[in-house]
């Protein structure tokens, strides 16, 4: 705890340093991100995030120092240059653009180590702690990097406003965006341009080897939350910046845990937790939803089966034998034992013996379920003429998922019908 207030207190200058600087890093990647997320090209960021290492070693031959302006000018070119020779490759080649990426990444990144490696065994003493560019060390900012950082996020956030219904027309449909006439290759050069520079921003510290995930996991953890744009920025956004201040704890109580690698690991997490459990996309919940609606349909299958019977034989409340149910449709056993249990529980059905009849309340929910799956039968043979042998396994399905509303819109185009396709009475 007191380690934790002498962190969020900012009392020394290296902690506003690095909480700030990863912030703004990571809000301005993860925002860049979700359009690079949306238009498919997740790994353009990790091209770029590898081919600015030999910009930043010729910025630093060229100048002879570690100035991050110089060495995010330099890294800035180099990614640039990247993402124009991947993009030649693919226009001018037989080459697929997953090839492309691959091979502009590593010609760029084997460039870089070349580089560094030369620079490292030069002699040069100002070369101490450019290795870092390779993982990233957040410990090492100091307030010129976050002035650098703050310029490049705040460029970046100013453009993505500026042009923010533009990236999403050309983000979701260029083939529209190109049709209404707008520049679509200026906005792609601006959008690249401002990856560039998000990247750049976050090279120091995470490094080339994790940038990607920077850009991109905030951006995919955020997709499971919402269907709407602003709101998955919003909410990579803070993902982002949730990981930045995370990593910084982590690494300022545990020194000798890196911060890049930890807020990597923290975006990881968030990702992982949303992929299962976001409410409407995630894993789980899904697979909770798919195990409800099976088990409502099994239920609901059970007390159609039900009804007919009580039909066929003039009585509602009779007691039914279990084979007599698989007479009328082919239930596994465990299954046909699983419905029945909950349909007892229910107070659907009651068990005599080892017979099984209605209650009131499974009667009238059976008679529904049985009008509903005669009604849609009669839909499709009178609107769309198909033939009444072929009605009954997709009024199987339907009748499930049809609304009170939607039943009495149904009912008021058939003009009020007392029987189905077959003859069979509607109930009331």
């Amino acid at each position: 705890m007191e380690t934790l207030i002498e962190f969020f207190s900012f009392e020394y200058p290296n902690i506003k340093y690095v909480v700030f600087g990863t912030i703004l890093l990571s809000i301005s990647s993860a925002v860049v991100g979700c359009f690079t997320f949306i238009k498919k090209k997740s790994l353009v960021g990790d091209v770029i995030s590898h081919a600015v290492l030999p910009g930043i070693c010729i910025s630093f031959l060229a100048s002879g120092s570690k100035d991050p302006f110089l060495l995010i000018i330099g890294a800035f070119i180099s990614g640039w240059i990247s993402i124009l020779v991947m993009d030649a490759i693919i226009q001018n080649t037989k080459i697929k653009e997953d090839a492309a990426t691959g091979l502009s990444l590593s010609v760029f990144f084997g460039i870089g180590i070349l580089l560094m490696t030369y620079i490292q065994h030069s002699g040069n003493a100002a070369q101490s702690g450019l290795d870092t560019f390779l993982f990233g060390k957040a410990a090492a900012l100091v307030g010129k990097d976050l002035l650098a950082f703050s310029i490049i996020a705040i460029a970046v956030l100013l453009t993505v406003y500026l042009f923010y219904k533009e990236f999403k027309v050309i983000s979701f449909d260029p083939q529209y965006a190109k049709v209404i006439g707008l520049p679509i290759k200026r906005l792609e050069m601006i959008l690249t341009s401002i990856t560039v520079l998000a990247v750049v921003t976050g090279i120091q510290a995470v490094g080339v080897v994790l940038m990607a995930a920077m850009l991109i996991t905030p951006a995919s953890a955020a997709r499971f939350w919402t269907n709407r744009l602003s709101m998955m920025i919003l909410l990579a956004s803070l993902f982002g910046a949730f990981s930045g201040i995370c990593g910084a704890f982590i690494s300022y109580s545990a020194p000798s845990m890196p911060t890049g690698p930890w807020m990597v690991m923290i975006l990881s997490i968030i990702a992982l937790l949303s992929f299962f459990f976001a409410p409407r996309k995630g894993i789980v919940i899904r697979q909770w939803r798919r195990f409800t609606i099976k088990k409502q349909l099994l239920e609901e299958n059970l007390l159609k089966a039900f009804y007919r019977i009580g039909e066929n034989n003039g009585d509602h409340f009779m007691k039914i034998a279990i084979n007599d149910l698989r007479l009328i449709r082919n239930f596994a056993p465990s299954q046909l034992a699983k419905g029945l249990r909950k349909l007892r529980i229910n107070g659907y059905v009651e068990k005599n013996n080892e017979s099984w009849k209605l209650t009131n309340e499974g009667f009238e929910k059976g008679k529904r379920v049985t009008r509903l799956h005669r009604l849609w039968e009669l839909y499709l043979t009178k609107y769309l003429r198909i033939a009444p042998d072929h009605v009954h396994e997709d009024a199987d399905t339907i009748e499930h998922v049809i609304t009170p509303e939607l039943e009495a819109k149904l009912e008021a185009l058939l003009d009020y019908p007392t029987a189905d396709p077959h003859q069979s009475s509607i109930p009331k």
